[in-house]
Protein backbone atom coordinates (compact mmCIF):
# COMPACT_ATOMS: atom_id res chain seq x y z
CA UNK A 1 0.00 0.00 0.00
CA UNK A 2 2.85 2.05 0.56
CA UNK A 3 4.79 1.93 -2.28
CA UNK A 4 0.93 2.03 -4.79
CA UNK A 5 0.29 5.32 -2.69
CA UNK A 6 4.29 6.80 -2.92
CA UNK A 7 3.61 5.73 -6.78
CA UNK A 8 0.58 7.93 -7.10
CA UNK A 9 1.70 10.92 -4.94
CA UNK A 10 4.63 10.82 -7.48
CA UNK A 11 2.23 10.59 -10.37
CA UNK A 12 0.00 13.82 -9.39
CA UNK A 13 3.59 15.79 -8.54
CA UNK A 14 4.97 14.98 -11.66
CA UNK A 15 2.40 15.85 -14.06
CA UNK A 16 1.37 18.66 -11.68
CA UNK A 17 4.73 20.34 -12.76
CA UNK A 18 4.78 19.22 -16.33
CA UNK A 19 1.10 21.26 -16.79
CA UNK A 20 2.78 24.45 -15.01
CA UNK A 21 5.92 24.38 -16.67
CA UNK A 22 4.08 23.98 -19.70
CA UNK A 23 0.95 26.38 -19.13
CA UNK A 24 3.94 28.83 -18.12
CA UNK A 25 6.00 28.70 -21.51
CA UNK A 26 2.70 28.70 -23.42
CA UNK A 27 1.86 32.61 -21.81
CA UNK A 28 5.06 33.76 -22.13
CA UNK A 29 5.59 32.83 -25.74
CA UNK A 30 2.47 34.09 -26.25
CA UNK A 31 3.40 37.39 -24.51
CA UNK A 32 5.98 37.50 -26.22
CA UNK A 33 4.57 37.36 -29.52
CA UNK A 34 1.93 39.98 -28.66
CA UNK A 35 4.53 42.32 -26.66
CA UNK A 36 7.67 42.11 -28.57
CA UNK A 37 10.80 44.27 -27.79
CA UNK A 38 12.33 46.99 -29.34
CA UNK A 39 13.94 46.56 -32.28
CA UNK A 40 17.87 46.62 -31.99
CA UNK A 41 19.12 49.80 -33.19
CA UNK A 42 21.82 47.84 -34.33
CA UNK A 43 20.06 45.99 -36.64
CA UNK A 44 19.86 49.24 -39.38
CA UNK A 45 23.49 48.72 -40.10
CA UNK A 46 22.23 45.73 -42.65
CA UNK A 47 19.22 45.54 -42.63
CA UNK A 48 15.95 48.16 -43.54
CA UNK A 49 13.32 49.30 -40.85
CA UNK A 50 10.47 48.13 -43.75
CA UNK A 51 12.00 44.33 -44.10
CA UNK A 52 11.77 44.28 -39.75
CA UNK A 53 8.38 45.19 -39.50
CA UNK A 54 7.32 43.10 -42.79
CA UNK A 55 9.14 39.56 -41.26
CA UNK A 56 7.66 40.62 -37.96
CA UNK A 57 3.78 40.48 -39.53
CA UNK A 58 4.95 37.02 -41.68
CA UNK A 59 6.04 35.60 -37.87
CA UNK A 60 3.16 36.54 -35.81
CA UNK A 61 0.40 34.61 -37.31
CA UNK A 62 2.98 31.67 -37.43
CA UNK A 63 4.09 32.19 -33.71
CA UNK A 64 0.26 32.34 -32.40
CA UNK A 65 -0.90 29.69 -34.50
CA UNK A 66 1.71 27.48 -33.11
CA UNK A 67 0.77 27.84 -29.46
CA UNK A 68 -2.91 27.30 -30.31
CA UNK A 69 -2.32 24.16 -31.49
CA UNK A 70 -0.34 22.39 -28.86
CA UNK A 71 -2.91 23.83 -26.39
CA UNK A 72 -5.64 22.29 -28.44
CA UNK A 73 -3.30 18.92 -28.67
CA UNK A 74 -3.36 19.14 -24.69
CA UNK A 75 -7.01 19.96 -24.81
CA UNK A 76 -7.51 16.91 -27.22
CA UNK A 77 -5.93 14.38 -25.26
CA UNK A 78 -6.81 15.41 -21.59
CA UNK A 79 -10.87 15.09 -22.87
CA UNK A 80 -9.86 11.71 -24.38
CA UNK A 81 -7.88 10.52 -20.67
CA UNK A 82 -10.48 12.11 -18.50
CA UNK A 83 -13.50 13.04 -19.47
CA UNK A 84 -16.80 10.69 -19.92
CA UNK A 85 -17.68 11.01 -23.40
CA UNK A 86 -13.66 10.55 -23.85
CA UNK A 87 -13.64 7.25 -21.75
CA UNK A 88 -17.02 6.31 -23.91
CA UNK A 89 -15.33 6.56 -26.90
CA UNK A 90 -12.86 4.10 -26.06
CA UNK A 91 -15.83 1.77 -24.89
CA UNK A 92 -17.50 1.94 -28.19
CA UNK A 93 -14.10 0.63 -29.72
CA UNK A 94 -13.96 -2.39 -27.61
CA UNK A 95 -17.51 -3.61 -29.11
CA UNK A 96 -15.78 -4.21 -32.40
CA UNK A 97 -14.27 -7.08 -30.73
CA UNK A 98 -12.56 -9.07 -27.87
CA UNK A 99 -8.99 -9.41 -29.37
CA UNK A 100 -6.88 -7.43 -27.36
CA UNK A 101 -4.62 -6.20 -30.04
CA UNK A 102 -7.02 -5.52 -32.48
CA UNK A 103 -8.64 -3.17 -30.17
CA UNK A 104 -5.41 -1.79 -29.71
CA UNK A 105 -4.45 -1.07 -33.07
CA UNK A 106 -7.75 0.40 -33.14
CA UNK A 107 -7.43 2.42 -30.41
CA UNK A 108 -3.75 3.74 -31.84
CA UNK A 109 -5.90 4.83 -35.08
CA UNK A 110 -8.38 6.33 -33.29
CA UNK A 111 -6.16 8.72 -31.52
CA UNK A 112 -3.73 9.48 -34.23
CA UNK A 113 -7.30 10.39 -36.87
CA UNK A 114 -8.08 12.89 -34.33
CA UNK A 115 -4.85 14.62 -33.79
CA UNK A 116 -4.09 14.88 -37.67
CA UNK A 117 -7.75 16.25 -38.39
CA UNK A 118 -7.44 18.92 -35.29
CA UNK A 119 -3.68 19.74 -36.45
CA UNK A 120 -4.62 19.81 -40.25
CA UNK A 121 -5.99 23.47 -40.41
CA UNK A 122 -2.98 24.37 -39.09
CA UNK A 123 -0.75 22.49 -41.49
CA UNK A 124 -2.84 23.62 -44.26
CA UNK A 125 -3.08 27.17 -42.98
CA UNK A 126 1.01 27.61 -42.21
CA UNK A 127 2.26 25.39 -44.83
CA UNK A 128 0.69 26.27 -47.83
CA UNK A 129 -1.84 29.17 -47.59
CA UNK A 130 0.47 31.59 -45.55
CA UNK A 131 3.27 30.19 -47.56
CA UNK A 132 1.28 31.17 -51.06
CA UNK A 133 0.44 34.78 -50.09
CA UNK A 134 3.49 35.42 -48.57
CA UNK A 135 5.22 34.33 -52.24
CA UNK A 136 7.18 31.56 -50.90
CA UNK A 137 5.35 28.21 -52.06
CA UNK A 138 5.42 27.37 -55.51
CA UNK A 139 4.00 24.45 -54.87
CA UNK A 140 -0.92 24.05 -56.66
CA UNK A 141 -2.79 23.05 -54.17
CA UNK A 142 -3.06 19.62 -55.65
CA UNK A 143 0.71 19.03 -55.21
CA UNK A 144 0.81 20.60 -51.61
CA UNK A 145 -2.21 17.78 -50.35
CA UNK A 146 -0.51 15.13 -52.06
CA UNK A 147 2.62 15.54 -50.28
CA UNK A 148 0.53 16.09 -47.09
CA UNK A 149 -0.99 12.47 -48.63
CA UNK A 150 2.30 11.43 -48.62
CA UNK A 151 3.55 12.59 -45.22
CA UNK A 152 0.98 11.46 -43.38
CA UNK A 153 1.19 7.51 -44.73
CA UNK A 154 4.53 7.30 -43.37
CA UNK A 155 3.75 9.23 -40.03
CA UNK A 156 0.89 6.39 -39.85
CA UNK A 157 3.03 3.39 -40.53
CA UNK A 158 5.69 4.81 -37.71
CA UNK A 159 3.23 5.16 -35.32
CA UNK A 160 1.45 2.30 -35.81
CA UNK A 161 4.43 -0.18 -35.69
CA UNK A 162 6.23 1.91 -32.30
CA UNK A 163 2.89 1.51 -31.02
CA UNK A 164 2.46 -2.01 -31.21
CA UNK A 165 5.95 -2.32 -30.00
CA UNK A 166 5.49 -0.19 -26.97
CA UNK A 167 2.44 -2.20 -26.30
CA UNK A 168 4.29 -5.35 -26.57
CA UNK A 169 6.93 -4.22 -23.74
CA UNK A 170 4.48 -2.59 -21.31
CA UNK A 171 2.79 -5.81 -21.47
CA UNK A 172 5.86 -8.06 -21.33
CA UNK A 173 8.15 -6.18 -19.25
CA UNK A 174 6.06 -4.52 -16.99
CA UNK A 175 8.72 -3.39 -14.90
CA UNK A 176 12.09 -2.33 -17.07
CA UNK A 177 10.12 -1.82 -20.58
CA UNK A 178 11.03 1.97 -20.44
CA UNK A 179 14.94 0.76 -20.53
CA UNK A 180 14.30 -1.74 -23.35
CA UNK A 181 11.92 0.77 -25.21
CA UNK A 182 15.16 3.54 -25.20
CA UNK A 183 17.35 0.83 -26.23
CA UNK A 184 14.97 0.34 -29.26
CA UNK A 185 14.21 3.85 -29.69
CA UNK A 186 18.41 4.08 -29.64
CA UNK A 187 18.09 1.88 -32.96
CA UNK A 188 15.58 3.60 -34.21
CA UNK A 189 17.86 6.60 -34.35
CA UNK A 190 20.64 5.14 -35.87
CA UNK A 191 18.24 3.61 -38.42
CA UNK A 192 16.79 6.77 -39.31
CA UNK A 193 20.05 8.78 -40.10
CA UNK A 194 20.90 5.99 -42.21
CA UNK A 195 17.73 5.47 -44.10
CA UNK A 196 15.59 8.22 -44.27
CA UNK A 197 18.35 10.52 -47.23
CA UNK A 198 17.83 7.41 -49.55
CA UNK A 199 14.29 5.31 -48.63
CA UNK A 200 11.86 8.79 -47.73
CA UNK A 201 13.38 11.82 -48.95
CA UNK A 202 13.44 10.43 -52.23
CA UNK A 203 9.30 9.99 -51.94
CA UNK A 204 9.44 13.88 -52.31
CA UNK A 205 12.35 15.58 -54.00
CA UNK A 206 14.75 14.46 -56.71
CA UNK A 207 18.01 14.42 -55.40
CA UNK A 208 21.38 14.38 -57.84
CA UNK A 209 25.30 15.15 -57.79
CA UNK A 210 26.66 18.40 -58.32
CA UNK A 211 28.00 18.57 -61.70
CA UNK A 212 28.95 22.01 -62.32
CA UNK A 213 32.95 22.12 -62.45
CA UNK A 214 33.13 25.37 -60.78
CA UNK A 215 31.30 24.26 -57.55
CA UNK A 216 32.84 20.31 -57.69
CA UNK A 217 36.61 22.04 -57.26
CA UNK A 218 35.20 24.11 -54.81
CA UNK A 219 34.07 21.35 -52.63
CA UNK A 220 37.11 19.41 -53.12
CA UNK A 221 39.19 22.31 -52.34
CA UNK A 222 37.19 23.28 -49.11
CA UNK A 223 36.87 19.09 -48.22
CA UNK A 224 41.03 19.24 -49.00
CA UNK A 225 41.63 22.09 -46.41
CA UNK A 226 39.40 20.83 -43.58
CA UNK A 227 40.78 17.10 -44.10
CA UNK A 228 37.77 15.51 -44.72
CA UNK A 229 36.32 13.50 -47.51
CA UNK A 230 33.12 14.45 -48.57
CA UNK A 231 30.76 11.30 -49.61
CA UNK A 232 28.75 13.57 -51.76
CA UNK A 233 27.18 17.00 -52.60
CA UNK A 234 23.53 16.93 -53.86
CA UNK A 235 21.33 19.34 -55.36
CA UNK A 236 17.69 19.02 -54.34
CA UNK A 237 14.57 20.33 -56.31
CA UNK A 238 13.29 22.15 -53.96
CA UNK A 239 12.35 24.79 -56.24
CA UNK A 240 9.28 22.53 -57.08
CA UNK A 241 7.55 23.33 -53.62
CA UNK A 242 9.31 26.56 -52.38
CA UNK A 243 11.11 29.75 -53.20
CA UNK A 244 13.16 29.65 -50.09
CA UNK A 245 16.74 28.72 -50.44
CA UNK A 246 18.92 26.07 -47.84
CA UNK A 247 21.01 23.41 -47.43
CA UNK A 248 21.69 20.80 -44.43
CA UNK A 249 23.73 17.73 -43.85
CA UNK A 250 22.20 14.65 -43.02
CA UNK A 251 23.13 11.01 -42.67
CA UNK A 252 25.62 9.06 -41.28
CA UNK A 253 28.74 6.27 -42.57
CA UNK A 254 27.62 5.74 -46.19
CA UNK A 255 24.72 7.81 -46.99
CA UNK A 256 26.42 10.97 -44.96
CA UNK A 257 25.64 13.80 -47.77
CA UNK A 258 25.65 17.90 -48.12
CA UNK A 259 22.04 18.57 -49.92
CA UNK A 260 21.71 22.01 -51.25
CA UNK A 261 18.84 23.57 -52.83
CA UNK A 262 18.34 24.26 -56.55
CA UNK A 263 17.64 27.59 -55.37
CA UNK A 264 20.52 28.36 -53.55
CA UNK A 265 22.50 27.34 -56.22
CA UNK A 266 20.27 29.51 -58.85
CA UNK A 267 19.87 32.85 -56.65
CA UNK A 268 22.93 32.80 -54.63
CA UNK A 269 26.44 34.35 -55.72
CA UNK A 270 29.44 31.56 -56.00
CA UNK A 271 31.27 33.03 -52.64
CA UNK A 272 28.15 32.78 -51.14
CA UNK A 273 27.41 29.37 -51.94
CA UNK A 274 31.09 28.29 -51.11
CA UNK A 275 30.16 29.99 -47.59
CA UNK A 276 27.13 28.04 -46.85
CA UNK A 277 28.72 24.72 -48.10
CA UNK A 278 32.15 25.92 -45.91
CA UNK A 279 28.93 26.04 -43.14
CA UNK A 280 27.89 22.59 -43.45
CA UNK A 281 31.69 20.83 -44.34
CA UNK A 282 31.29 22.50 -40.21
CA UNK A 283 28.68 20.32 -39.32
CA UNK A 284 30.48 17.62 -41.01
CA UNK A 285 34.10 18.28 -39.07
CA UNK A 286 32.38 18.63 -35.67
CA UNK A 287 30.44 15.42 -36.05
CA UNK A 288 27.22 17.22 -35.36
CA UNK A 289 24.94 14.00 -36.68
CA UNK A 290 27.20 11.55 -34.37
CA UNK A 291 26.41 14.33 -31.61
CA UNK A 292 22.75 14.73 -32.22
CA UNK A 293 22.30 10.83 -31.98
CA UNK A 294 24.00 10.92 -28.76
CA UNK A 295 22.32 13.58 -27.25
CA UNK A 296 18.80 12.23 -28.89
CA UNK A 297 19.67 8.57 -26.99
CA UNK A 298 19.87 10.58 -23.70
CA UNK A 299 16.85 12.35 -24.37
CA UNK A 300 14.72 8.97 -25.13
CA UNK A 301 16.22 7.42 -21.73
CA UNK A 302 15.41 10.45 -19.79
CA UNK A 303 11.78 10.76 -21.68
CA UNK A 304 11.04 7.17 -21.05
CA UNK A 305 11.87 7.18 -17.38
CA UNK A 306 9.96 10.01 -16.87
CA UNK A 307 7.19 7.96 -18.29
CA UNK A 308 7.28 5.38 -15.54
CA UNK A 309 6.00 8.04 -13.36
CA UNK A 310 3.65 9.52 -15.09
CA UNK A 311 1.78 6.91 -17.11
CA UNK A 312 1.49 4.68 -13.51
CA UNK A 313 -2.42 4.93 -13.43
CA UNK A 314 -2.23 3.20 -16.60
CA UNK A 315 0.32 0.64 -16.23
CA UNK A 316 -1.59 -2.19 -13.88
CA UNK A 317 0.51 -4.42 -12.93
CA UNK A 318 0.20 -8.20 -13.99
CA UNK A 319 -2.93 -6.75 -16.44
CA UNK A 320 -3.40 -6.45 -19.77
CA UNK A 321 -2.72 -2.49 -20.14
CA UNK A 322 -5.76 -0.49 -21.29
CA UNK A 323 -6.09 1.21 -24.54
CA UNK A 324 -6.26 4.54 -22.84
CA UNK A 325 -2.19 4.34 -22.40
CA UNK A 326 -1.85 5.50 -25.85
CA UNK A 327 -3.81 9.06 -25.26
CA UNK A 328 -1.83 9.41 -21.92
CA UNK A 329 1.19 8.85 -23.67
CA UNK A 330 0.91 11.34 -26.29
CA UNK A 331 -0.15 13.67 -23.63
CA UNK A 332 3.11 12.85 -21.63
CA UNK A 333 4.90 12.84 -25.21
CA UNK A 334 3.28 16.47 -26.26
CA UNK A 335 3.81 18.49 -22.94
CA UNK A 336 7.63 16.60 -22.53
CA UNK A 337 8.75 17.69 -26.10
CA UNK A 338 7.21 20.84 -25.66
CA UNK A 339 9.12 21.98 -22.12
CA UNK A 340 12.10 20.59 -23.07
CA UNK A 341 12.52 22.50 -26.30
CA UNK A 342 14.63 25.30 -24.63
CA UNK A 343 17.55 22.59 -24.02
CA UNK A 344 17.04 21.47 -27.76
CA UNK A 345 16.95 24.32 -28.92
CA UNK A 346 19.58 25.37 -27.04
CA UNK A 347 22.33 22.35 -28.21
CA UNK A 348 21.52 23.50 -31.87
CA UNK A 349 22.18 26.75 -31.96
CA UNK A 350 25.55 26.08 -30.42
CA UNK A 351 26.21 23.92 -33.41
CA UNK A 352 25.05 26.15 -35.74
CA UNK A 353 27.42 28.39 -34.30
CA UNK A 354 30.01 26.66 -34.39
CA UNK A 355 29.53 25.88 -37.92
CA UNK A 356 29.89 29.71 -38.72
CA UNK A 357 32.94 29.63 -37.66
CA UNK A 358 34.28 26.71 -39.42
CA UNK A 359 32.74 28.29 -42.45
CA UNK A 360 34.51 31.67 -41.50
CA UNK A 361 38.27 30.01 -41.25
CA UNK A 362 37.70 28.07 -44.38
CA UNK A 363 36.37 31.39 -46.81
CA UNK A 364 38.34 33.87 -44.81
CA UNK A 365 35.40 36.31 -45.87
CA UNK A 366 33.98 37.92 -43.64
CA UNK A 367 31.77 40.31 -45.83
CA UNK A 368 30.48 37.33 -47.89
CA UNK A 369 29.21 35.51 -44.64
CA UNK A 370 27.50 38.83 -43.75
CA UNK A 371 26.16 38.88 -46.93
CA UNK A 372 24.72 35.48 -47.53
CA UNK A 373 23.35 35.95 -43.87
CA UNK A 374 21.61 39.10 -44.90
CA UNK A 375 20.37 37.31 -48.27
CA UNK A 376 19.05 34.33 -46.09
CA UNK A 377 16.95 36.19 -43.48
CA UNK A 378 15.68 39.07 -45.77
CA UNK A 379 14.49 35.99 -48.63
CA UNK A 380 12.91 34.44 -45.83
CA UNK A 381 11.56 36.80 -43.96
CA UNK A 382 13.18 35.71 -40.81
CA UNK A 383 12.49 37.82 -38.07
CA UNK A 384 15.17 40.31 -37.52
CA UNK A 385 14.41 41.10 -33.95
CA UNK A 386 12.49 38.43 -32.24
CA UNK A 387 11.91 38.50 -28.26
CA UNK A 388 14.41 37.07 -26.39
CA UNK A 389 12.21 34.23 -24.89
CA UNK A 390 11.34 33.19 -28.13
CA UNK A 391 14.81 32.93 -29.33
CA UNK A 392 15.47 30.95 -26.02
CA UNK A 393 12.38 28.66 -26.33
CA UNK A 394 12.03 27.74 -30.18
CA UNK A 395 15.05 28.96 -32.10
CA UNK A 396 17.36 25.58 -33.04
CA UNK A 397 19.11 28.68 -35.66
CA UNK A 398 20.27 31.81 -33.70
CA UNK A 399 18.73 34.90 -35.36
CA UNK A 400 20.63 36.65 -38.19
CA UNK A 401 22.28 39.70 -35.88
CA UNK A 402 23.74 36.97 -33.58
CA UNK A 403 25.44 35.19 -36.60
CA UNK A 404 27.02 38.36 -38.01
CA UNK A 405 27.96 39.60 -34.82
CA UNK A 406 29.54 36.19 -33.76
CA UNK A 407 31.03 36.06 -37.04
CA UNK A 408 32.33 39.71 -36.42
CA UNK A 409 33.81 38.76 -33.20
CA UNK A 410 35.48 35.62 -34.44
CA UNK A 411 37.36 37.40 -37.52
CA UNK A 412 38.72 40.05 -35.23
CA UNK A 413 40.22 37.10 -33.14
CA UNK A 414 41.48 35.62 -36.10
CA UNK A 415 43.39 38.73 -37.25
CA UNK A 416 44.52 39.39 -34.04
CA UNK A 417 46.29 36.02 -33.84
CA UNK A 418 47.64 36.40 -38.07
CA UNK A 419 49.24 39.60 -36.79
CA UNK A 420 50.81 38.00 -34.07
CA UNK A 421 52.12 35.36 -35.68
CA UNK A 422 53.28 37.87 -38.17
CA UNK A 423 55.54 39.98 -36.38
Amino acid sequence: MFSLNRGLRCFKVGWVLLLGLASVFALLYLGSSFFPRTIDPSLSKYFSLALVEKARIYNFPIRILYIIRVILQVALLSWLLFSSSGQSSFQRIRKFGRHYWLITVLSILYVWFLEKILALPFSYYIGFYWQKIWGFSTQSQTAWWFDYLKNASIDLLIVLAGGLIFFCLVNRLSRYWWLVGAIFFSIWLVVEYLCWPILISPFFNHFEPITNPAIVTMVNNLAQHAGLHINGVLVMDASKQTTLANAYFTGIGTTKRIVIYDTLLRNYSFPEVKAVIAHEIGHWRHNDIIHGLFYGMIGGFTVLGLLTFLLKPWLPINNKKPPQLWAALQLALVLLLFVSNPLQNAVSRDMELRADSFSLELTGNLPVEIQLQKDLASTSLADLSPPSFIVWFSYDHPPALTRIHAMEKEYSQLSFVTKNLVR
